[in-house]
């Protein structure tokens, strides 16, 4: 279970890399309630639950976007049943899913990224919202042959 709070995307990465260089607040998944803080200054765009079952069972993954919002409070389950999740100052973001992805998207036609609920909200992302793309790898210092040594501690 991850809780990321969504300022740039990736398209060219699927799962929890499509939203680049994220906000991570801790989910403690050994606990069976908990509350989370989140900031109220400087909010990412949007924040994106994602829980995963165990054994793991695709069907049953748990996917909750959501944005910062003063005032409004929601309850109810993270897109499956049996994650309930209460949002205060805060609202869940709906109407995305494979059908959010451009008919012409790189990457459409791969499965795994098609069936990513993290990319597909991603797309939404792009589309209703003013959100960044990450900046490019920066591959400094590295020639055509490689980087020159690589130390592993």
């Amino acid at each position: 279970m991850w809780l990321a709070g969504i300022r740039e995307l990736d398209l060219t990465q699927h799962c929890l890399k499509t939203f680049a260089e994220s906000d991570r607040h801790h989910v403690d998944t050994k606990l069976r309630r908990q509350t989370l803080r989140l900031p109220t200054t400087n909010p990412p765009v949007a924040w994106y639950l994602c829980a995963l079952p165990i054994p793991w069972d695709w069907s049953r993954n748990a996917h909750l976007a959501f944005e910062y919002a003063p005032g409004e409070t929601w309850e109810g389950d993270a897109l499956v049943r049996g994650l309930g999740v209460r949002l205060t100052n805060a609202h869940p973001i709906s109407g995305w899913g494979e059908h959010s992805i451009p008919h012409n998207a790189p990457r459409r036609t791969s499965r795994l990224y098609r069936t990513c609920r993290n990319w597909q909200f991603a797309w939404w992302l792009r589309s209703h919202r003013d959100i960044p793309d990450a900046p490019p790898f920066a591959a400094k210092d590295i020639g055509e042959e490689g980087p020159e040594q690589l130390a592993f501690a």
